[in-house]
């Protein structure tokens, strides 16, 4: 009998004290159940920010007018593809610069390069690099077509040359010796301007280029050159320079020798469009540098997807006139 009070005793205890349990375990349950609910709301973001591509754009020139509007077309393009941009640069044109900037970003191991093609093979070997570890490069403004690089987006060079060429076969007047400026003896895109303008005019006889210097895409330099040029060549009947600053120099170094020579420039800085509205620049062949960062981080996300994507991405032109 003694037992079985004791059973039913301990049975009542245990009852007592599950009802006095149980509001501590509902309340725990409901918190565990709140944190579920919140780590169910959070998680798409947490698993979104993971999944953000982390992508370094290298200009040539950090402030550089035409490679912040390259900048611009990427961050804007890259914001509806779940990516984020990286612009880095140098101060001034430096190549050397751009190599270590490279470096540097491969080291980073970001999902993605997009960088200026260097004619160079340190460049090819820093492409290299990045590649087999997995890092995709995509060349834009300049290609570098010795490179391992995915793809390259910009500008036709070849043709914006021969479409140069015949800016200046449409002037009859300007028959006879022509200067030509290019922004840089190394750089890819330069060579290739020079190249299609000089096949244009090489089947025009009475056309003849006689001088072809660099600037470095510098105004100065360009002034300076375009000087020089003048000096040597007093009977020139049109100058045409291939970097945004040539047509500009051009301008000063005319004004400064009281001479009148035709100009025909390429791209659209303000002090160039100024020169054109006063008459003093004939006509610019203009690229398109936000479609040129849209256009390659549309690319990238091709690669990412890993869907078929163009090796060779052609951006347009058009040409600016008075």
């Amino acid at each position: 009998m003694s037992k079985q009070k004791w059973v039913i005793g301990l049975v009542v205890l245990l009852s007592v004290f599950g009802l006095a349990l149980y509001p501590f375990l509902s309340s725990s349950l409901a918190v565990s159940r709140l944190v579920d609910e919140m780590g169910a709301r959070t998680n798409p973001e947490d698993k979104q920010s993971e999944s953000m591509k982390h992508v370094v754009l290298i200009a040539q020139e950090l402030d550089n007018p035409f490679w912040r509007m390259i900048e611009e077309g990427a961050k804007q393009r890259a914001a509806l593809s779940n990516m984020e941009i990286q612009y880095v640069g140098p101060i001034r044109i430096n190549a050397e610069e751009q190599l270590k900037l490279l470096e540097k970003a491969i080291a980073s191991k970001p999902d993605a390069i997009l960088a200026q093609g260097i004619n160079d093979p340190a460049y090819n070997e820093l492409v290299s690099k990045a590649i087999d570890q997995g890092i995709p490069v995509v060349t834009v403004d300049s290609d570098a077509p010795s490179s391992r690089r995915l793809a390259y987006v910009g500008t036709d060079n070849l043709e914006a040359g021969k479409r140069m060429g015949e800016l200046v076969l449409s002037h009859a007047e300007l028959e006879g010796k022509i200067g030509v400026i290019i922004g840089s003896e190394q750089a890819y895109n330069q060579k290739l301007r020079l190249e299609g303008f000089e096949s244009v005019m090489a089947e025009h006889p009475d056309y003849e280029v006689v001088d072809v210097r660099s600037s470095n895409i510098s105004r100065i330099e360009a002034a300076r050159q375009a000087q020089e040029m003048l000096r040597t060549h007093p009977d020139l009947t049109a100058m045409i320079g291939f970097s945004a600053w040539d047509a500009v120099g051009m301008v000063e170094a005319l004004q400064s020798e009281h001479r009148e020579v035709r100009v025909f420039g390429f791209d659209d800085v303000e002090a160039t469009k100024r020169a054109i509205a006063e008459g003093k620049i004939a006509a610019s062949l203009v690229q398109q540098p936000r479609e040129i960062g849209a256009t390659a981080v549309a690319v990238l996300q091709q690669i990412f997807e890993d869907k078929p994507f163009p090796a060779t991405a052609f951006t347009s032109t058009q040409v600016i006139r008075p």
